[in-house]
């Protein structure tokens, strides 16, 4: 079986949203900076988030296999060559996983040979169970091997393995606690969010008791097991590693107030509103999306909203990471500079990004600003609330 082939079967994504005036031109520049800031010493990872953040992401997936480590502070070097033999014979979650795994044909892209998406399906419960023989805390929970199917196309098994294994040990924690009460906790964020910012809408799903299990999926799985196109599913896992753990909320609030007409317009009722919002449009704006959910963490951030919360989870108190390094290019000061004479052109083409109500006038401008492709104030206001919510990173990381 090739893994190199069948990673650039699985996980092409070359442009991923950048428009298509210049685009080629801007997606060059792009990969300029992120290879330049692979090769500084010390890696510069506040400019692989900014990056990351920014549209279009980390552009293809051989950038990913660079960047998604340094993002999640793993050392490439330190992995072993040879990964650890898996006993599925004596393991406990072994015939659930091959279950999972074997419901996930749709995961694959289409017309990879049978034979080297079954060696894949074995390469991905063996990742999985070697996660949990080593991290004996935590426990499966099913859509897991959705994430980590995503890791494995990209990134091939060894260094999947890796970064899975750090991922469920940090932002996917609360997710694999015995029970559930953790994860439904951090459901809970959702309508607070969406009340904030629209509370037409807020009160119309109150009255429809519609509840929060229409998103489960999508958070426990960060919107894999609910988006066809791979291409979309990278985008937002460029976009989730490099932000705080709870990002997914923030996202998944940003595509029910985006469908605020269909909401709007649906019968009153909880099983009708759950039946459209559980189903993901397959023509969202997914770039417009990102940067209205980098706008509505840096209004609503998870402080503030952990604040009005008694129950505390591992990702709510979890700061976001203390980038590895804050070294900046000389020039990045001139750069934020044009890129903010820039954004002043784009306002008013940008007005429709605004999703804050009047009586919000103060966060007007970060909304206006959003996530532009050159890295507008409201990303880097993304990755400064990261660090204000970071521990040190041989705390986090060790």
């Amino acid at each position: 079986m090739n893994l190199k082939r069948s990673r650039s079967v699985g996980a092409s994504s070359s442009l991923n949203g950048l428009g298509k005036q210049d685009g080629e031109s801007r997606r060059r520049r792009k990969m300029a900076e992120i290879t330049q800031a692979l090769n500084m010493t010390p890696v510069d990872v506040a400019a692989l988030r900014r990056m990351a953040i920014s549209e279009g992401g980390l552009l293809t997936d051989e950038i990913r296999r660079q960047v998604w480590p340094r993002l999640l502070n793993v050392s490439v070097e330190n992995i072993p060559e040879e990964l650890e033999t898996v006993d599925r014979d004596n393991n406990k979650d072994f015939n659930q996983v091959l279950l999972d795994v074997q419901r996930s044909l749709r995961r694959f892209p289409p017309g990879m040979p049978d034979e080297q998406r079954e060696g894949l399906q074995e390469e991905l419960i063996d990742i999985i169970l070697r996660v949990l023989v080593k991290n004996p805390q935590l426990h499966y929970y099913q859509g897991y091997h959705d994430i980590v199917v995503t890791f494995l196309l990209v990134l091939g098994e060894r260094l999947a393995t890796a970064l899975v294994e750090k991922l469920s040990t940090h932002h996917l924690r609360d997710f694999m606690d015995p029970t559930m009460d953790n994860t439904k906790h951090i459901l809970n964020y959702l309508m607070p969010i969406i009340e904030r910012v629209n509370p037409e809408v807020y009160d119309f799903m109150q009255q429809a008791e519609v509840g929060t299990i229409f998103a489960l999926s999508w958070l426990i799985t960060w919107f894999g097991h609910v988006l066809s196109d791979f291409r979309h599913v990278v985008r937002l896992y460029d976009f989730f590693l490099a932000c705080h753990p709870l990002m997914p909320i923030y996202f998944a609030a940003v595509i029910v107030l985006h469908r605020e007409e269909e909401v709007l317009d649906c019968e009153c009722d909880m099983a009708m509103m759950h039946h459209l919002l559980s189903r993901i449009p397959e023509d969202l704006p997914y770039e417009t999306l990102i940067s209205r959910a980098g706008d509505l963490f840096v209004q609503f951030p998870p402080s503030e909203l952990a604040r009005e919360r008694s129950q505390q989870t591992a990702v709510s108190t979890f700061k976001d990471f203390e980038l590895a390094s804050t070294q900046q290019r000389p020039d990045t000061v001139l750069r934020r500079r044009r890129i903010e004479q820039q954004q002043r052109t784009l306002e008013a083409q940008r007005s429709t990004v605004a999703v804050v109500q009047p009586t919000a006038r103060r966060f007007m401008r970060l909304a206006v600003m959003g996530l532009t492709v050159a890295l507008g104030a409201a990303a880097l206001a993304v990755v400064n609330s990261a660090l204000e919510w970071a521990p040190k990173l041989d705390l986090l990381f060790p």
